[in-house]
């Protein structure tokens, strides 16, 4: 075979350990080396095309980049081999997926071609090949990372004071305080065995090791059956809520007569349980006589493997002219998830050896959520994560992206609440309006009398829900008008409505600085595996007409207060805050800066959304710097964070009204930038009559359009907590609601349209 002549041409080199190979699927379709013609890994830059005949992504690739090498990879799938004798895996000491031996479960066929000449290479470079085919690819390796989450001490551990030496002897030990012999915790303060409480898993208790805590305050317990020659077991710190690792367990267990060094584990870890419900979690996929639900195929049909048509037919000339890392590009990943859940590609039925169908591949979108979750605290990692805030989040995200696009799909999403504030002294009202994508209603949770765990919540209606949103709140008020510290009333409705409209039932709420699931005692939250029963919501049949929670703006009959001071008492100049929201974020303890800004980075929508914003940000560097209200020590946009603005298609006035309105953190200038994006700016030099209508900015949405609509789709949440659970999604298709259970795709006759947490709406 004659020499390819590109071999020196074209900058081939070993890949770094860190290189971002992507070998597992094209990185622009989800065909893989499984298919037909296998995967092309191009090998100047790693990115993968696949060779369908239909699409030839890697020769668009090669035509495009001038990189004319590339590895073709093959793989099929070998028989499964039970091998007798294994030994049991190891302890789990933080949350991570241990890469799976690929040569054990595949059997891979490897070809270095050359897409310039058309001819198939000699073996002349097989350091290239052996190191693509030895390092994990891009995503396991983000996969990897995203996973990792260390299990760590605390200063309860590192300074803990034991009480007199005592011998403890794990022999016919039980509970102090009642018969169990198993889920024992050993108190590390005094030698104190108490049972712990009911596990997933089968484990039982009766909290007799929580009921010590807090009757003796002493905190830190290790688990009997967990304890390994080297040192480590589970431990939990109730000061703490969370399990712990102790560095100096080997001294602790030895105060008890304890010898690490002489230890067997026998029983799994909070962590194997944890994270095993996590990954094996079963949705009921059976009718109530036992029979399995109806799979669904085809186009429309595909689930994602467990982890908007604008972007759908693919946009060829993007991929074409798209200079970009593919693994990079939010357009070239929209695209390739859109092509992948509606083309129908990979949505065909998978038939066991004797002939029964066990569903479809699916497709697993890892290089558009490493994308998506790319610097993000949650996101980025592989932890349980809320799906409203990753809506949010992704809408954000694209509409960032598409901002000077005249195409961006969020819009679909984007409506006009109207505020209406009026002084209960003078009754002179104001008029506000936000742009928002989504509504997040309180569920009220109501005990019954006399219950049992099956049934134990009162069930609502969803006009209940919306009646929440909409009732008149009284909140303190510096009223400007007859300038009296008084009262006001303040309410909200719908300006406009949207095309989808995107509603989050909060089943979630703090207790303790704790979120858990509404429907659920606090017991059922620490206890894994005890599922909750939500809140049933009673939706009315057919139509949902919302039009009765739609605002009509000023009255004839009603005077506007002026423009021209604020909410709050004291303040002359700088941004509006909620006070009501401000007040109860103190009472929480939550510093008076801190609240400020999370009122600000949130648009005032209230205490519960703000405090949502402070969880995530507590770490955030500037989060107690002092906020700057104007004046001399105003702070100036600098000229690169005006410049990264503009990037995203902000004018530099907007992006210095930004910065001056958030203190000039780049971060919260984003936010602040795309709840206020319609509101007009002004030149700092310019003067302006102060508006008296109370809506001189463009509404989002089409005031023309009826609040008509359909239910289209909801997403539930199963799971004890919100650390821990499983996320399916139910949509209306021809007349029935078909359920995407990870990559299960069936037809759900009994569809629990009341349990769930997101609820999207379609216009008629």
């Amino acid at each position: 075979m004659a020499a390819c002549p590109h071999v020196a041409s074209a900058g081939i080199n070993v890949p770094a350990p860190t290189a971002q190979i992507y070998k597992d699927e094209c990185s622009f379709c989800y065909d893989s080396p499984d298919n037909e013609g296998g995967l092309d890994v191009c090998l100047t830059c790693f990115v993968g095309g696949c060779t369908d005949p239909e699409r030839y992504h890697n020769i668009q690739h090669s035509n495009k980049t001038g990189h004319p090498l590339a590895l073709n990879i093959k793989r099929v799938k070998k028989p499964k081999i039970v091998r007798d004798g294994e030994e049991p895996p190891q302890k789990i000491t933080k949350i991570a997926i241990v890469p799976e031996k690929d040569e054990d479960l595949y059997e891979y066929f490897t070809a270095v071609k050359c897409h310039e000449c058309g001819s198939e290479v000699d073996k002349s470079i097989p350091r290239v090949v052996d190191a693509i085919m030895t390092s994990l690819s891009a995503s396991r390796q983000s996969e990897i990372k995203a996973w990792e989450e260390e299990i760590v001490s605390c200063d309860h551990i590192r300074n803990l004071v034991q009480d007199q030496e005592k011998i403890v002897s794990a022999e016919n030990a039980h509970c102090a305080n009642c018969d169990l012999n198993e889920n024992l915790w050993l108190c590390l303060v005094c030698g104190n065995l108490g049972c712990g409480r009911q596990q997933y898993g089968g484990a039982g208790g009766n909290g007799h090791g929580l009921a010590h805590f807090e009757a003796t305050g002493h905190g830190v317990a290790c688990k009997l059956g967990t304890i390994t020659p080297e040192g480590t077991a589970d431990i939990y710190c109730y000061h703490c809520n969370e399990e712990r690792s102790d560095e100096d367990l080997g001294v602790h267990l030895a105060r008890f007569g304890i010898k690490v060094e002489n230890q067997v584990k026998s029983i799994k870890s909070l962590t194997e349980l944890s994270l095993e419900q996590n990954q094996n979690f079963n949705f009921n996929m059976y009718t109530e006589d036992g029979k399995s639900f109806e799979p669904l195929f085809g186009p429309g049909y595909t689930g994602f493997k467990n982890l908007g048509n604008r972007y759908y037919p693919v946009d060829q000339d993007h991929l074409l002219e798209c200079n970009q890392e593919p693994g990079k590009c939010l357009q070239c990943q929209l695209a390739k998830v859109a092509d992948g859940l509606l083309s129908g590609r990979y949505s065909a039925p998978i038939e066991s050896d004797g002939g029964e169908i066990q569903g479809q591949d699916g497709i697993a979108p890892g290089m558009f959520k490493a994308l998506i979750g790319r610097g993000h605290p949650e996101f980025s990692t592989m932890r349980q994560q809320d799906s409203f805030e990753f809506f949010q989040h992704l809408v954000k995200i694209i509409s960032q992206s598409e901002r000077i696009s005249s195409q961006d799909p969020t819009k679909t999403f984007e409506f006009s609440n109207e505020q209406r504030l009026q002084c209960n002294e003078c009754k002179k009202v104001r008029y506000s309006h936000d742009k928002t994508t989504a509504l997040s209603i309180v569920v009220p949770a109501r005990k019954k009398s006399s219950t049992g765990e099956e049934d134990k919540y009162e069930s609502v209606t969803f006009e209940e829900c919306m009646s929440i949103y909409v009732a008149e709140e009284t909140l303190p008020y510096n009223c400007p008008s007859c300038q009296k510290n008084t009262t006001a009333s303040k309410t909200n409705r719908f300006a406009t409505f949207p095309e989808v409209l995107v509603i989050n039932m909060r089943r979630f709420a703090y207790q303790n600085w704790v979120p858990r699931k509404l429907g659920m005692t606090f017991e059922d939250y620490v206890n894994l595996g005890h599922l909750n029963n939500p809140v049933p919501i009673v939706f009315p049949n057919g139509k949902v007409d919302l039009e009765r929670y739609r605002g009509h703006g000023q009255q004839p009959n009603e005077e506007l207060l002026p423009e021209d001071a604020l909410v709050g008492a004291g303040q002359a100049t700088g941004p509006t805050f909620d006070e009501t929201a401000l007040e109860q974020l103190q009472m929480m303890g939550f510093p008076l800066v801190r609240c400020q800004k999370a009122l600000l980075a949130t648009g005032n929508q209230g205490s519960e959304v703000a405090m949502d914003w402070l969880i995530q940000h507590m770490e955030d560097p500037d989060i107690d710097t002092p906020i700057s209200f104007g004046g001399s020590d105003q702070p100036s946009a600098s000229p690169e964070q005006i410049a990264q603005l503009a990037d995203m298609g902000f004018s530099e006035k907007q992006a210095k009204k930004a910065l001056k309105e958030t203190g000039g953190s780049m971060e919260r200038a984003v936010e602040w930038l795309f709840s206020h994006m319609d509101e007009p700016v002004e030149d700092e030099t310019e003067t302006t009559e102060p508006s008296t209508s109370g809506d001189s900015k463009a509404l989002a949405g089409d005031v023309t359009k009826q609040g008509h609509y359909e239910l289209a789709s909801f997403i539930s949440h199963k799971g004890p907590s919100v650390h821990c659970g499983h996320y399916v999604s139910h949509i209306r298709r021809n007349g029935q609601w078909v359920l995407f259970n990870d990559n299960k795709v069936v037809v759900d006759p009994t569809a629990p349209v009341g349990d769930a947490y997101m609820y999207i709406f379609k216009r008629e």
